[in-house]
């Protein structure tokens, strides 16, 4: 394996996980980190220490009194030569994220790609953090409202982006003023350094005070320095929705705020007018890219009765065209699982799946020979299943896909929306009175919807997030960059009277 871009990244043997920009910290405590690629160490990564982790704050607030005041699009600028950093190291950052994380080298470009679109993204935003101008009751007085920088944001991210995600919320963060703190996924803690790397020259060719972006790492402990630390105004949170209940928990007992983004549990509708060749691409990408390991991944199939049988027979030929091995070579559709830990879940689930009453219709297994050294290779699996099971209804973070026949569009809809997450969804159709309805208050409960387009994925612009137990909160895009910010509303008289509201009489004469 050529690991020439990790000395590109600046990434070497032992790394430290602590860093406020220009300054690290090292407390000789590390994380391995294991590629589930080849099995092979890739780095160490330094454990953030609860005396690193208040320098990190001290250094951030301080950071905040300079940076709230720079002018917005003066912070875009900032964000911009990022941007360009990013399209420098393109392949380099793709690589890694695909050899630490495991997706194919396609995707681990494309979740870099996500990151420069959000850059991209912020530069505009920064000058559009519009508040509203309203008419008072009063005479003479002027009404408006204005958002201002929040102060420290805390992010948490997942393995499974663990470069995007931080990107999401970082870059929006920056330009409303907002310092950031990042917790990655003890899973990936490279890709945390890697981009804290790139971004460190940005921040210094700028004179960015020290702070401005930090990162920490380690394991849940290190989380719960921000969960718990009433300096950090909002906490957004990546992962699962266990993970969730506790960061939304723990915030909210300290009155503080969160974005949380958890479980996705998405389905696909499939109507009698579908055109069955783009339910094949969206679902197939959707049940096997990132090998199952999206939130937006599509887990649920759910099949009008008089297309079944094709769309079964479609996905059982197309799935035994798929190539699984080495993500990084691109002649590869599926690459591995994060770890033993997943490889196990996706076993126990496809155990579970059965003895309720599931039929394999395509089989699963770990694989095992040269090129699946690490254990973690496993073939997408399709069951086909009744809409009721208790495994169908849980998140399994793996390439498991649940085929389920529907008769009428109320029962489809109805199967579709019972779950407790609701983070993505879709249905194909040609009908525009079922699209419409799937679209309407009475459709889809998830916080994506979309119509002849699979559930994966995410583009820039829209705000990204699901309902119900997927925790509610949005990233990315419209006007999720209020949720960084803190609204004011502001009252000015301009008379020489004053006037109290609701016609109220307070005369002292």
């Amino acid at each position: 394996m050529d690991t020439k871009f990790l000395q590109e990244l600046g990434l070497h043997t032992e790394n430290a996980g602590t860093s406020t920009g220009q300054n690290s910290m090292d407390s000789g405590q590390y994380i391995e980190s294991y590629s589930p690629v080849d099995g092979k160490l890739i780095g160490k990564v330094s454990q953030t220490t609860g005396e690193e982790y208040e320098q990190v704050i001290a250094t951030a607030q301080e950071a905040f009194k300079t940076w709230r005041m720079m002018p917005a699009p003066a912070r875009g600028e900032v964000v911009r030569q990022y941007g360009l950093k990013l399209r420098e190291h393109k392949d380099a950052l793709g690589r890694l994220v695909s050899y630490e994380m495991g997706k194919s080298l396609q995707e681990g470009w494309g979740e870099v790609q996500e990151m420069i679109d959000i850059c991209d993204f912020a530069v505009g935003q920064s000058r559009q953090l519009y508040g509203l101008t309203m008419h008072s009751e009063r005479p003479s007085h002027r009404m408006y409202e204005q958002y201002h920088p929040l102060g420290i944001v805390g992010i948490i991210s997942a393995f499974n982006f663990p470069v995007a995600v931080w990107s999401w919320n970082s870059m929006i963060a920056l330009i409303c003023g907002d310092v950031t703190v990042w917790k990655a996924s003890e899973k990936s803690p490279l890709c945390s350094v890697a981009c804290q790397n790139l971004l460190r020259d940005v921040l210094k060719e700028n004179n960015v005070p020290e702070g401005v972006s930090c990162i920490i790492n380690g394991d849940y402990k290190v989380g719960e320095f921000m969960t718990k630390d009433h300096r950090v105004p909002l906490v957004s949170a990546t992962g699962s929705t266990r993970m969730g209940k506790i960061v939304g928990a723990e915030v909210a007992g300290r009155l503080g705020k969160t974005i949380l983004e958890l479980g996705g549990n998405n389905a696909i509708i499939v109507t009698p007018s579908a055109d069955t060749n783009v339910v094949l691409t969206g679902a197939l990408f959707g049940a096997v890219g990132t090998a199952g390991q999206r939130c937006t991944s599509t887990r649920r199939l759910i099949v009008h009765e008089s297309l079944f049988d094709e769309v079964k027979e479609k996905m059982t030929k197309a799935y035994g065209q798929l190539r699984i091995g080495n993500p990084l070579d691109e002649n590869n559709h599926v690459g591995p699982l994060i770890d033993k830990d997943a490889v196990q879940n996706y076993l126990n689930a496809i155990e579970a799946v059965q003895k309720e009453g599931g039929k394999l219709l395509v089989e699963g297994g770990v694989l095992e020979g040269p090129g699946y050294e690490s254990g973690c290779y496993v073939k997408p699996c399709i069951v086909e299943a009744e809409h009721d099971y208790k495994t169908v209804h849980t998140e399994t973070f793996a390439p498991i896909l649940y085929l389920i026949k529907y008769k009428d569009m109320d029962e489809a809809i109805a199967y579709h929306n019972e779950v407790p997450q609701g983070l993505s969804s879709a249905i194909m159709t040609n009908n525009l009175r079922e699209a419409e309805r799937f679209l309407s208050h009475a459709g889809s409960d998830c916080g994506i919807a979309n119509v002849n387009i699979g559930t994966s994925g995410a583009e820039i612009g829209g705000a990204f997030g699901g309902e119900k137990e997927t925790g509610g909160g949005r990233e990315s895009g419209s006007d999720a960059w209020k949720a960084y910010m803190r609204r004011q509303t502001n009252t000015i008289n301009y008379s020489t009277e004053v006037p109290l509201a609701q016609g109220i009489k307070f005369d002292l004469d």
